[in-house]
């Protein structure tokens, strides 16, 4: 099954109304994901055969008479990574927490993949991760800074202060598909920051397009669906996903004391409280129970 994730920053006048022609759109192509709409533009990821998604983009393209062809990220799955289709208006495409930064207005300048390893060889060249913490756990490339943070929305706190340092060093930034790295450049501009690059198409068009002989990437990249990561080849990777906490378990994590199959994790089980570790431990009973049945559970996810 093809999985493809775009993105597009522009100026939608009608979210809702865009949210659900669509909607509409997608579910007659037969397509399962999620797309977000904001006035800032649109951020999705499908799943289907490669002739709908382009069908979509192509509706795309001529509903909002855009001018350059939308470029997805494509990937593979075994199984759909998602369980239906959802459009859904937000206030912002990629929550940064800022909705005044329009990268379709300023931004910084995009690096091709063929490119970019020269500016990770160039010492002067600060290499910003603008993914969370536990994406860069999984794979991120080398000399890379880490800004520590657990959501988007907590990046700027980590611009500021490296402004206040090392405003005078070019910035080259990168993400999972290159929307938060699009608009943290732009978040870097408004800071003061000349000379700022980003990784056009994110790790996963690097990942895509460079040799395996001349790839920096080390580990595997992180993505929001049900594979958990992918590998170098963009095939699914070696992780599952912790049920309490959502973050990516490798088989060390699944090997420890303190993990509890759709209960806890190493990185979640100090944080676990016994009225929740007990509604957990209930329904990972209960899925235990459908699956002996040859059922799939469809009770509500404890969050």
């Amino acid at each position: 099954m093809n999985v493809v994730s775009f993105y597009r920053f522009l100026e939608l006048p009608d979210p809702p109304g865009f949210r659900d022609r669509l909607q509409a759109v997608c579910q007659e192509q037969g397509l399962l994901g999620t797309i977000l709409v904001a006035v800032e533009g649109f951020n999705g990821t499908l799943a289907g055969s490669e002739g709908a998604i382009r069908s979509v983009f192509a509706w795309l393209e001529n509903e909002l008479s855009l001018p350059v062809p939308i470029e997805g990220r494509w990937t593979h799955a075994s199984d759909a990574p998602f369980r239906r289709m959802r459009v859904k208006v937000k206030q912002e495409i990629v929550t940064l927490g800022r909705t005044d930064i329009l990268p379709h207005q300023k931004t910084g300048t995009y690096v091709a993949p063929a490119d970019w390893n020269a500016l990770l060889d160039d010492p002067n060249v600060l290499v910003i991760d603008t993914r969370n913490r536990y994406e860069v756990e999984v794979g991120t490339f080398p000399r890379s800074i880490d800004p520590g943070t657990d959501s988007f929305r907590q990046f700027p706190d980590f611009a500021r202060e490296l402004a206040a340092a090392s405003k005078d060093r070019p910035l080259a930034m990168f993400c999972t598909g290159g929307i938060r790295c699009e608009k943290a450049t732009a978040l870097m501009l408004e800071l003061g920051f000349d000379e700022v690059y980003h990784l056009q198409g994110g790790v996963l068009r690097y990942l895509q397009e460079m040799p395996p002989e001349d790839s920096r990437w080390d580990g595997e990249c992180f993505v929001f669906d049900k594979r958990v990561a992918v590998d170098r080849d963009l095939a699914e990777g070696g992780y599952v996903q912790c049920h309490a906490c959502r973050r990516p378990l490798s088989t060390e994590d699944l090997a420890a004391a303190a993990y509890r199959e759709g209960v806890s994790c190493p990185h979640c089980i100090d944080e676990l409280d016994d009225d929740r570790a007990a509604r957990l431990e209930e329904r990972r009973r209960q899925v235990d129970l459908a699956s002996r049945r040859g059922e799939k559970h469809i009770g509500p996810r404890d969050s």
